[in-house]
């Protein structure tokens, strides 16, 4: 049986365009995906700031 080489055998592996990593799709995407880390990582820089501004407050 013989290997494919060509370009049938990295259709599903394809590049996304910057317009396609931005979309908003519903389900389960990889368009959803990197939406959800990039909230995740906005509400964790919210969270350590707002410990920190918290902290140098009532600290004395």
């Amino acid at each position: 049986m013989p290997l494919n080489n060509g370009n049938e055998a990295n259709r599903s592996t394809r590049p996304a365009s910057s317009g396609e990593l931005n979309s908003w799709k519903r389900g389960f995407t990889p368009q959803a995906e990197i939406w959800n880390g990039r909230m995740a990582i906005a509400g964790l820089i919210i969270v350590l700031t707002s410990l920190l501004v918290s902290n140098l407050i009532f600290s004395g």
